[in-house]
């Protein structure tokens, strides 16, 4: 099958759309890391905290995270079906409206159009849009699988196909608005019921953007950049059942110690605690997989992303449902804890696994090498370093926050003002913009890399020519 069948071009296309997006994004967080130290840098009316967390949050999650998605679970479709997208023109005005809707959401979020629901801000026209560039994915992705010429389903597409159904479902259901307006909404649900639905989609949204596609590519580019075959299909199958399985149940421990009533709490945490076991099945699956030669991590650069990668997915999974614990999160609740917990999340596991794929997909579709696997290593230790200093500080000024605000005094009068309080978290603030830095500078590595290795394709493929 030649590569023009393969559409390598629309794959390239969302690769390069989510690596644009995500520079935006990771500008966008490095800037609010300061505002949190440096007042100044807030600047009305576009450019305060409020207005670009979000834009950074979206701009990541949907941009750098959806646009990478679209792109490469493209790629690993076609190859684990045998065949080219069943629709591939549609598959390319799939890439031209993902661009448009991420530009369109970015500005309406900087002008403070937001619907004030996490990870789902955007007004109800942009909902409709978010809406049928999801029905187009699901349509070719559905269709190739349908149309495939392999009879054996493996891992990689059932994570694949888990993604585009629970994205549906809870996407359309969360953000289930009544219009007033052109630009404004409001959700259909209120009160406690819409808490509920929105952390039942919020933390789903997280586990089925930034955990089953994202094992899609780790079950499929590990084998395939080590040469090893996966250690049990068996194994990764049960993970995956199960994984889907309790995931749903858990989006109430966000709200934990609230009008939720306590049931439904606690059937969250216990799901939360249960989803321990499916993670690390994949965690296990990943080590012993690499167990079998472990100078892999030496002589291929692309196994340390992997394996560290899902070594960070291991550890937020234990995290995650220690801090699911009422007696853990009455102390780290509404703290900078959890977006460290995130951060080790989204920097560790999910950027590390999809810029290896990335390193692994480009080179093939330009039928050359990598330009340069020095750099992809002091990329790999940029992001390491940058990730740990980032998250490690939150995680100290989550604990030192919540015991601030716990300790009180013999008469039970509190003991520390908010400003005393405030003022303590000022050097692990700094700390953690340090780190964002360290980061940005090693993604900036990784995309020099990529567009000098996208160079030297084409130089190859003209001097063929």
């Amino acid at each position: 099958m030649s590569d023009y069948q393969y559409d390598n071009e629309t794959v390239k296309g969302f690769i390069i759309s989510s690596i644009f997006w995500g520079v935006v994004g990771i500008l966008v967080g490095l800037w609010i890391s300061i505002q949190m130290w440096a007042p100044s840098w807030n600047i009305p009316p576009y450019f305060t905290f409020g207005r670009l967390r979000v834009v950074h949050t979206n701009g990541l999650a949907f941009g750098l995270g959806i646009g990478a998605i679209f792109g490469i679970c493209y790629y690993i479709t076609m190859r684990l079906t045998k065949r080219p997208l069943l629709f591939p023109k549609l598959a390319r005005f799939h890439l031209y409206l993902f661009n448009a809707a991420i530009a369109l959401a970015a500005l309406s979020l900087f002008a403070g159009m937001n619907q004030s629901l996490e990870y789902a801000e955007l007004e109800w026209p942009l909902d409709v849009g978010v809406v049928i560039l999801w029905v187009i994915f699901a349509v070719n992705i559905f269709g190739t699988i349908i149309k495939r010429k392999e009879e054996q389903m493996y891992i990689s597409l059932w994570f694949i196909i888990a993604t585009v159904i629970t994205v549906a479902v809870l996407y359309i259901v969360n953000n289930l608005s009544i219009p007033a307006g052109l630009f404004k909404s409001y959700h259909l649900f209120a009160g406690v019921n819409s808490a509920n639905v929105e952390w039942w989609y919020g933390h789903n949204a997280v586990g089925f953007i930034f955990t089953t596609p994202i094992l899609a590519m780790f079950y499929y580019f590990l084998p395939k950049s080590t040469g090893i075959p996966i250690y049990s299909h068996r194994l990764s199958i049960i993970a995956f059942w199960s994984l889907v399985f309790a995931y749903l149940w858990t989006g109430a421990h966000h709200l934990i110690y609230t009008p939720l009533p306590d049931w439904i709490q606690t059937l969250a945490i216990v799901f939360t605690i249960f989803l321990i076991a499916p993670s690390w099945g994949s965690v296990v699956n990943g080590f012993y997989t690499v167990g079998t030669d472990w100078s892999k991590m030496q002589t291929n650069y692309l196994t340390k992303f992997f394996i560290l990668g899902i070594t960070f997915y291991g550890l937020q999974t234990i995290q995650g449902p220690t801090q699911g614990l009422r007696v853990v999160s009455q102390l780290i609740h509404y703290t900078d804890w959890v977006p460290g917990h995130v951060h080790m999340g989204t920097m560790g596991w999910v950027t590390m696994t999809v810029a290896a794929s990335i390193y692994y997909i480009i080179p093939r579709i330009y039928d050359t090498e990598i330009y340069s696997e020095k750099i992809a290593n002091t990329h790999f230790y940029l992001v390491l370093i940058g990730q740990l200093i980032f998250s490690i500080t939150m995680w100290i000024t989550g604990i030192q926050q919540g015991a601030l605000w716990k300790a009180v005094n013999p008469d039970g009068s509190l003991k520390y003002t908010f400003m005393e309080t405030l003022v303590r978290n000022y050097p692990f603030w700094k700390m953690r913009t340090v780190g964002g830095v360290i980061f940005t500078i090693g993604m900036l590595f990784f995309i020099y890399n990529i567009f000098m290795t996208i160079r030297k394709g084409k130089s190859l493929a003209a001097a063929k020519a």
